[in-house]
Order: structure tokens, then C-alpha cells, then sequence
């Protein structure tokens, strides 16, 4: 008889993969982590430090004075004889005129001689050389050449001064004759031997085209040998009052917003004086134009002068212009704020009207931003425009509607965005120094949003 056999299917126990759940585990906190990578804002974020910001200060200013054309009142050979940008009294011999020739013919045979020139007149010529080798630009080459035209009419002047002292009995002679005529001062002030259309410009009729150096034509007037009745001899500065005008930015407009004096520096000779100053607007251009009374000698022939304004470098909080941004407020008056019952914080009573007509009042602490002397600056979280609020004391309400743009940046110190009000110190094209210690603002060290026009209240940040 066969016997009967039953078979049953072998169960295995099972068994735990810790590996696989492991690997589960990661792959899909790896997944969210992706996922929340690319949903949510990247924020870089920058440390608030101390620092400065160094301006430059240094401006090519058009130097504007009272001159008093002198012209000639005979036609022939001309000899000046008072040195340059010296100071001439009333009746003090400037120039001569020779009619014929023969006067001016000894005076300049007699000047031709270099050997006689005197000690002063050859430490005049070397600090002159000097001054213009200390100064040299590479970009005013162009100057070169007046410069060059500048000391020939010196030496010549030195010359014939010594030249006309020598042939006294000729020169009176000649002056008997009518044919040798000395040009006089008419009145005190400082003679300059040059011209250049700039003469009867002033404060009130500058343009902006003379600001450009490239353009400018200085005419040396002792350069001439011979000379026309009517034209130029000389000219004279007669007063000691003198502007000088300078094209500014809207960045050094704003430094000298509180000020009306200030201490500048001559690059030439890098002496300091104090000077009062105003702002003229003209044709889309800022210009300072200093008011001077004093250093005028030193720079009669010069119609551009380099100076530098004394001022010091910018402290304070340093921050990235990209962190700058700006929030709407509303303004709420003080007059509405009160302190709660077992409370410091300021805060308004809101009142509520529900659809059935029943009347409430909440006593809510929105954040403060900003204090001027009569209102307070707060955001819309717990405030929103239509919003009624009472009076302390008084059944008067205010209807919150009132706002006003703020400008600041986004504190991001707990992760998440919160706006402060800044004051802004100065400011150039990348970075602004902002006040330390304003109320309701930054504090050294904090972390702010680098850019702050990516940037709600509120949002919740993850640093790049």
C-alpha cells in the first residue's frame, strides 16, 4: 500500500533589511532636500562691519576775477618791465612804446645780453622752472608750451628793465620827440600779461564748456614785439576779492550739505586756506563756487587751479549699496499710543466691529521702525489700512491709512527676514556708511540680506 505524503510549503521568517531602509531613509531626505533647494530663497548674506569710505577730493577749479583790460594808445615795438602777478601802484611804469624803433632797438641790443641779470631775477626763473617740474602732468602736456612762453617773457622783462635804466639820456630824448611813450598803472592792482575771452566772465554768466582745459587758449601778451593802437597791453586785477568754481557730485553736494565754510588745499604750492562756499545748480550741473579773499597774488596767471577738499574720510557702519532697500509704513501719531496694563511696550487700541454689530477693543503692539517727533512708523502685520484706533483718554479715532517709504535693509540674524532703518552717511557707487546706534536700527555685526530687493518681511532665509 503506498504511502501517503503531504508537502507544505516552507514559510522563511522575515527578516529586517536595515540597509535597504537605511538607503530609503537618505533617498528621500535627499529628494526634500533638493526639492526645498530649488523652491526656496537664497539669500547671500554680509556682516555688518565698521569701515570708511575714502573720497577723492581732489577738482580743477576755474578761477574767475575783476580784470581791467589796459590797451595801447600808440601803434609800434613794446618792452614790458614789471615782472608778472607782482602788485603795481597807481602811475607804476608797466610797458613802453617806441613809435620808430630806435628806443626799442638799444633797449632789446642791451637785453641781449643774459650776463647781466641779476641775482633775484635768476632765482625768479629757477623757482619758476621749479614749480612747473613739481606740478607736470602727463595729461596737461598741452601746457608745456605756455609754459615755455611764460619764462621767454620773464627773462625778456628782467632784460629789458636793466636795458632801460642803462640808455636814460636816449629814452628822454626820444620822449621829447614824441616817439618813445611809457604805459603807466592807472590805478594799484596786480598786472598779468595775458589774455584768454575770460576776462569778463563772473559767478553769474559761467558755462560748463569752460570747464574743459583741452580748450583752452592763454595768449601771452610779452610775447609781442610790436603792437596796435587799441589792442591789449596788459591788464590789471583790482580787487582781491576772487572765485573760484568747481563742477561737484551729488555725493560731495551732500557732504557740504551742513556746511557754508571749508578748508581747501592748493596742489601748486600745497599751502591751506579756510574758504565760505555756495552751491549754484546750472544746467544740470552741482558747482561750488568759493568765495576768496586772500591767495589771489599767487595765482593771477592762472585761470585753472587744482585744489583738494580737506575733508575727513567717512566712519561709521560700512554696507553694500545692493543691501538698501526701501518698505512701506504706515504713520500712526504718538498721540494714539499708550502703554498696556502690566506692559512697557507701546501699543494702540484697535477696534473691532463684527457682522452682527458687536463692538470690541484690542490693545495690539505692532512693531515700531522709526520715531519721528510727532508719529510712529509700523509695518501691516498687525495694522491694516481701514483699521480704526482710539484715542487714550478721548473718543477720538483715527482711521489707519497714512504711509510712508522708509529706507533700510533686511536683518536676517534668525533666519528669517526682518526690516530696520538705516541713515545713510555717505555713499558712493558700491558701499554706504550708515549711523551707528539709531534706534529701531543696525548694530555692528549683524548679518543683513546682500540683496535687498529679494527680499519680504518675514521670509525665511537660507544663507548661499
Amino acid at each position: 500500500m503506498a504511502k501517503n505524503k503531504k508537502i507544505v510549503r516552507y514559510r522563511r521568517p522575515f527578516h529586517l533589511n536595515i540597509g535597504l531602509i537605511t538607503f530609503g531613509i537618505i533617498f528621500f531626505y535627499m529628494m526634500f532636500y533638493i526639492y526645498t533647494y530649488f523652491t526656496s530663497t537664497h539669500i547671500s548674506a554680509y556682516e555688518v562691519i565698521h569701515g570708511t569710505i575714502a573720497v577723492n577730493n581732489s577738482y580743477m577749479g576755474l578761477a574767475l576775477r575783476r580784470e581791467e583790460m589796459i590797451t595801447a594808445e600808440y601803434s609800434g615795438d613794446i618792452n614790458y618791465y614789471m615782472k608778472d602777478a607782482t602788485k603795481a601802484g597807481a602811475g607804476d611804469l608797466l610797458y613802453s612804446i617806441d613809435t620808430d624803433g630806435a628806443i626799442a632797438a638799444q633797449i632789446n641790443q642791451a637785453g641781449a645780453d643774459t650776463g647781466s641779470l641779476s641775482e633775484e631775477s635768476l632765482d625768479a626763473l629757477e623757482k619758476r622752472i621749479s614749480e612747473y617740474s613739481g606740478g607736470y602732468h602727463s595729461e596737461a602736456f598741452y601746457q608745456i608750451y605756455t609754459f615755455k612762453q611764460d619764462l621767454n617773457a620773464e627773462l625778456s622783462e628782467a632784460l629789458n628793465m636793466g636795458a632801460l635804466n642803462s640808455i636814460t639820456d636816449a629814452v628822454s630824448s626820444a620822449e621829447n620827440n614824441s616817439t618813445f611813450h611809457k604805459g603807466t598803472a592807472p590805478k594799484d592792482g596786480i598786472v598779468v600779461y595775458y589774455t584768454d575771452g575770460f576776462e569778463g566772465v563772473t559767478k553769474d554768466n559761467f558755462t560748463s564748456e569752460m570747464f574743459d582745459e583741452s580748450s583752452y587758449v592763454k595768449n601771452n601778451l610779452k610775447e609781442k614785439r610790436k603792437i596796435d593802437a587799441g589792442s591789449a597791453a596788459c591788464k590789471l586785477i583790482t580787487d582781491e576779492n576772487w572765485n573760484l568754481i568747481i563742477p561737484v557730485s551729488e555725493d560731495t553736494k551732500r557732504q557740504m550739505k551742513d556746511r557754508s565754510s571749508i578748508r581747501i588745499k592748493f596742489k601748486k604750492d600745497n599751502t591751506v586756506a579756510n574758504a565760505s562756499f555756495q552751491i549754484l545748480e546750472k544746467d544740470g550741473t552741482s558747482y561750488m563756487v568759493f568765495s576768496l579773499s586772500h591767495s589771489m597774488i599767487r595765482f593771477a596767471t592762472d585761470r585753472y587751479i587744482e585744489i583738494e577738499l580737506l575733508l575727513e574720510e567717512e566712519k561709521g557702519l560700512k554696507i553694500p549699496n545692493s543691501a538698501i532697500t526701501k518698505k512701506d509704513f504706515f504713520v500712526i501719531p504718538m498721540e494714539y499710543f499708550q502703554k498696556g496694563d502690566n506692559s512697557s511696550e507701546e501699543g494702540v487700541i484697535k477696534r473691532k466691529t463684527s457682522r452682527t454689530g458687536k463692538v470690541s477693543d484690542d490693545f495690539i503692539t505692532p512693531d515700531i521702525y522709526f520715531a519721528t517727533e510727532y508719529a510712529y512708523y509700523v509695518d501691516g502685520k498687525e495694522l491694516a489700512a481701514g483699521d480704526v484706533i482710539l484715542k487714550p483718554d478721548s473718543d477720538e479715532t483715527y482711521e489707519i491709512g497714512e504711509t510712508a517709504k522708509l529706507e533700510g535693509i533686511y536683518c536676517i540674524n534668525k533666519g528669517y527676514a526682518v526690516f530696520r532703518q538705516i541713515h545713510i552717511i555717505y555713499q558712493n557707487a558700491e558701499y554706504s556708511i550708515i549711523r551707528n546706534g539709531t534706534e529701531y536700527g543696525v548694530s555692528l555685526y549683524d548679518h543683513i540680506a546682500l540683496e535687498g530687493n529679494a527680499v519680504t518681511e518675514d521670509l525665511v532665509i537660507k544663507n548661499k
